[in-house]
């Protein structure tokens, strides 16, 4: 009896750690690394090796099984990667796998997942633009991203649904919970959702976001947030334009006002795209104004599929500060 089970267990375990019962996984990821030459406004000059110019570093896994019927177990853990000195996170104390982790099914009514997700503004905000997730040179991002938004690109404690992409109307929707340590308070839900629709060289897009938990620092008497945009973008051939506008509101003891839009473009040339991009950002309370303003332009050369070497300038015009710069030249591969 005791060999019976000794062989029933070996079997059992060999059918758990056999790939055929697995989901099947992929690693995958993205690396960027730049030389430049910056000063924050009102701040002083500085040469640097950075990590995620122009797209932020990080590693993942995904991968899927198939349940039968048209439906997916899905999965995705992702970790943001600081690769000038190889910690982990975007800045010190960020959870490792910060940028994503979630499972969740999929199928014909589209994808649901449950844990830390990308909410539908942050995706909005990065799709129309020139200079995508960029915090170092697209105005959208970073005018969103560092300044009048109280919310990250990710939530935790979140479900989200996506339909599928095969319509040419895009519908993403996302909510969260706050995480309660023992004894605090519960401070609400945060929702995102945003609609578009993509058809031959048009895409367009409208997001809303409402935010009433962050770990961001908040203003004095913080209750919520409420955040819009629209975006549009076109595709001419000899170039594509594309165009933001958005409005946050913060409801807090000083009630702030924010507006922000953007233009960009990005010109083929060759092997490479020149992009250019304006965004506008005026933050108002009833006692005060503060107007920034980020011109960015930059070469973007791909030596494959998967790699591309660029360079880049910003400048930044921030309200009673000195003016703002940076200069990169960089290398990105994705794998």
């Amino acid at each position: 009896m005791y060999r019976s089970l000794v062989a029933a267990a070996v079997v059992a375990a060999a059918t758990i750690c056999s790939p055929a019962a697995r989901a099947q996984s992929v690693l995958y990821g993205l690396v960027d690394a730049a030389i430049s030459r910056s000063r924050p406004p009102g701040g002083e000059y500085q040469y640097q090796l950075d990590s995620g110019d122009m797209s932020r570093s990080f590693i993942g896994f995904r991968g899927s099984e198939d349940l039968g019927g048209g439906l997916k177990a899905v999965f995705k853990l992702e970790s943001y990667i600081r690769i000038n000195n190889g910690d982990a996170g975007v800045y010190a104390g960020d959870a490792f796998w910060g940028r994503d982790s979630n499972v969740g099914l999929s199928g014909e009514f589209g994808t649901t997942v449950l844990g830390r997700t990308v909410t539908p503004f942050y995706l909005a905000t990065v799709n129309f633009n020139p200079f995508g997730d960029s915090f170092a040179f697209s105005p959208s991002t970073h005018q969103y991203y560092a300044g009048a938004l109280l919310s990250e690109r990710s939530w935790n404690s979140s479900i989200s649904y996506a339909n599928n992409a095969t319509s040419a109307l895009r519908i993403n929707v996302a909510a969260n919970t706050a995480p309660l340590p023992d004894g605090s308070p519960d401070t609400g839900r945060n929702y995102s959702g945003s609609v578009a629709y993509i058809s031959g060289p048009l895409a367009a897009t409208l997001a809303i976001e409402r935010v009433k938990n962050t770990p961001l620092p908040v203003p004095a008497g913080f209750n919520h947030q409420l955040a819009i945009q629209a975006g549009a973008a076109y595709d001419f051939k000899f170039m594509r334009v594309y165009g933001q506008i958005g409005r946050v509101g913060t409801d807090a003891g000083i009630d702030t006002h924010t507006v922000l839009y953007q233009i960009g473009t990005a010109v083929p040339i060759g092997s490479g795209l020149i992009l250019a991009s304006f965004g506008s950002s005026q933050a108002r309370t009833s006692t005060s104004q503060i107007t920034d303003r980020i011109v960015s332009i930059g070469y973007d050369y791909f030596l494959s599929r998967s790699t591309d070497v660029y360079i880049a300038a910003m400048r930044e015009k921030t309200f009673m500060l000195s003016v703002g710069s940076t200069l990169a030249g960089g290398v990105r591969l994705r794998f």
